[in-house]
């Protein structure tokens, strides 16, 4: 997913929940010089929603961290990258399937990256145990799919 960007920005903030709306609107601010629409805005904030939360309450599992999100534009596509520093994933194909969670005495769903899934048009996860994860979304804004 590595391009020429024609626009890029990058963020760190606090592993903490309250700073999971920042994302999501830092997300969609910066996209929207492509003119996108509801639908696509919607789109991109529900999945950096669950990318943030997951690195928030899996990544670090209550413990201090940060949490560095990229946002780069090419052409029409939107990249999004979420990435922790936390005890990362140990098996991602595990932890892609739909409804599969660590903490369900958390009430969580295991939905997170089936919704990345659904929201944007690419998916990639790069993680191993003790070595952080990276999120990386794509969404193509503006153009039928």
């Amino acid at each position: 997913m590595k391009n020429k960007a024609d626009n890029s920005m990058e963020i760190i903030f606090d592993a903490k929940s309250e700073n999971e709306s920042f994302a999501r609107v830092v997300a969609a601010a910066f996209c929207t010089r492509l003119d996108p629409t509801v639908e696509e805005i919607a789109d991109i904030k529900t999945a950096v929603s669950e990318a943030v939360t997951n690195s928030i309450v899996h990544g670090y599992d209550g413990r201090e961290g940060q949490i560095l999100m990229r946002c780069s534009i090419v052409d029409r596509d939107v990249i999004i990258e979420i990435e922790d520093e936390g005890v990362g994933i140990e098996n991602v194909e595990r932890a892609m399937e739909p409804l599969y969670t660590t903490k369900p005495e958390q009430e969580r769903s295991g939905m997170g990256f089936s919704f990345m899934e659904a929201f944007m048009d690419e998916l990639k996860v790069t993680s191993g145990k003790n070595s952080g994860t990276t999120v990386t979304m794509k969404k193509r804004i503006g153009v039928e799919n």
